[in-house]
């Protein structure tokens, strides 16, 4: 039987690499499953959703799809060595001439979570868990307490929009949070990896669609909701809703909740487990209050003072009082899971503050010479005006914008996202980013109406290319102008008509800048 590929594996996410085998037989009794057919071998040792995955020992779970059910791949997964099928009623018809026994459940994705944990034990001794929502800020809180907790001597792991991450190992991600059988596999590869806290970024879609279902966390963190998702969950009510269920006590322990906006303020009045504030606004009350310092180009300082006047003041390498924000609640989160604030303030002292690289997040790629040069993931209103704002504040010169909208996704927050583009910077390129099945022309002229509706003066360009999207805005720019390419961040491909084409915005914007003689 071949043994999956590297490529294989890192399609897959992280595995253990000494998987423990368990009792087919027991699993069904344990769950109170239906089961057609005799388990031999009477083990797995691990779980599998997607057939082209499966390893030799695994259960294959075959869930009903728009277009075909995964049961009818059950053949394939035999022959890649699945040893029993996990499905419906419908699924096990189709699995039936595939040789192997088949577990029934009227809801396998339900079930997902709770049998990926049993099959890998994470139930047993797990690290100290935390998790992060919002609609922005998410995975630089992630990265913020991986790298504190670094520097507090702990051996942490993390998943994130970017990566999955153990120690110094890293993998590319494909979803912000991987499938429940992804997340426990990892869980258990960390545990392998002796690691004692874990961070996990938390979509709304993987409250929804059941990913982190198995797992309790120890404290979760929100950063703040705002205009996204609604192509999914048609209002920012709905939308709140799937946030708010991290908050439950089948979820998680503690809370921590950035209550600068209306939806934290909800969120920390209606969560069902304790929950701590923390704010930056002097009008809202909060346990915990935060104070910027100083914002500059390269760095951002801030003060955070909570219960008892216990307080910290360190800085993080990164621009933007949004990344102090989120260094705050990252803090407050380490603290409420045990952790002493003056220990945390002894690390970061002597380290010279926060030591976190956050990729595609405000990330500088520019030298001494020329503009400065910004790379960032953010593709929503709210994060365009953070980002703006913050740019803004440090800059002597003009701002100037390259960005586009993502295609098949929600349509809704397109205008807002180019009237903000045009009220806050000098200078606005619009271009292409991920326009998958839409036509990108169509995208951009959306663009390009609400850019000139919101300031009919604004200097406004339209390169459909991002490479050369972003020369043109090199070729406008000048010492001591600053230019923000936000949308692709970290990401490596554009995605168009269903091929992901190799782009790095973050490589595009070096060669051209090297181009220009700047780096």
């Amino acid at each position: 039987m071949k043994e999956p590929s590297v490529s294989d594996r890192v399609s897959q996410g992280m595995r253990p690499e000494h998987p423990i085998a368990r009792s087919l037989s027991q699993l069904a009794a344990e769950f109170a499953l239906e089961h057609r057919g005799e388990f031999v071998p009477d083990s797995v040792s691990g779980i599998s959703l997607t057939s082209k995955d499966v390893y030799p020992g695994d259960l294959y779970v075959g869930l009903p799809g728009r277009n075909v059910h995964g049961a009818a791949f059950s053949r394939q997964a035999a022959e890649s060595g699945a040893v029993a099928v996990l499905t419906d009623a419908e699924g096990a018809d189709l699995a039936a001439d595939s040789g192997l026994p088949v577990i029934v459940t009227a809801e396998p994705r339900q079930a997902l979570g709770a049998v990926s944990a049993w099959i890998y034990r994470t139930l047993e001794n797990p690290p100290t868990l935390f998790g992060v929502t919002g609609t922005n800020g998410k995975t630089s809180v992630t990265y913020i307490l991986d790298a504190i907790l670094r520097q507090l001597g702990i051996v942490a792991g993390f998943s994130t929009t970017a990566e999955r991450g153990i120690g110094a190992e890293r993998i590319p991600s494909t979803l912000t949070t991987p499938e429940a059988t992804e997340m426990h596999a990892l869980l258990a590869r960390m545990r392998e990896a002796e690691v004692r806290s874990v961070i996990i970024e938390v979509s709304a879609q993987a409250l929804t669609r059941h990913r982190i279902d198995g797992i309790v966390f120890d404290v979760v963190g929100f950063t703040n909701l705002s205009h996204d998702h609604l192509d999914d969950y048609g209002r920012m009510e709905d939308y709140f809703d799937a946030k708010r269920v991290l908050f439950e006590p089948d979820r998680a322990r503690r809370g921590v909740v950035l209550v600068d906006g209306e939806w934290g303020a909800r969120l920390a009045d209606e969560s069902r487990i304790p929950v701590t504030t923390v704010s930056t606004r002097s009008d809202v009350a909060a346990d915990w209050s935060v104070t910027i310092l100083e914002e500059t180009v390269d760095f951002t300082r801030f003060r955070i003072e909570g219960p008892d006047h216990r307080a910290l003041v360190t800085s993080i390498p990164i621009l933007g009082r949004f990344m102090a924000e989120n260094a705050a609640l990252a803090i407050v989160m380490l603290v409420e899971s045990g952790y002493d604030l003056e220990a945390i303030a002894h690390a970061l002292d002597r380290d010279g503050g926060i030591d976190a690289f956050v990729p595609g997040r405000a990330e500088r790629v520019s030298g001494d010479e020329g503009p400065r040069v910004y790379i960032d993931y953010g593709h929503s209103p709210d994060a365009f005006s953070s980002a703006l704002e913050s740019l803004r504040r440090v800059t002597d010169g003009r701002v100037i914008m390259v960005f586009g909208a993502d295609g098949d996704r929600d349509t809704t927050k397109r205008a807002e996202m180019a009237s903000i583009a045009a009220r806050l910077a000098d200078v606005v390129v619009i271009t292409d980013y991920n326009p998958r099945f839409e036509d990108p022309s169509s995208i951009r002229t959306v663009l390009l109406d609400a850019a000139r509706l919101a300031r009919p003066d604004v200097e406004l360009y339209e390169v459909a290319d991002p490479r050369l999207a972003f020369r043109q805005a090199l070729s406008v720019a000048r010492q001591g102008d600053v230019i923000l390419h936000a949308g692709p961040g970290h990401e490596d491909y554009q995605e168009v008509a269903g091929e992901k084409i190799p782009y790095s915005a973050r490589d595009e914007a070096r060669l051209a800048l090297q181009e220009h003689g700047w780096l």
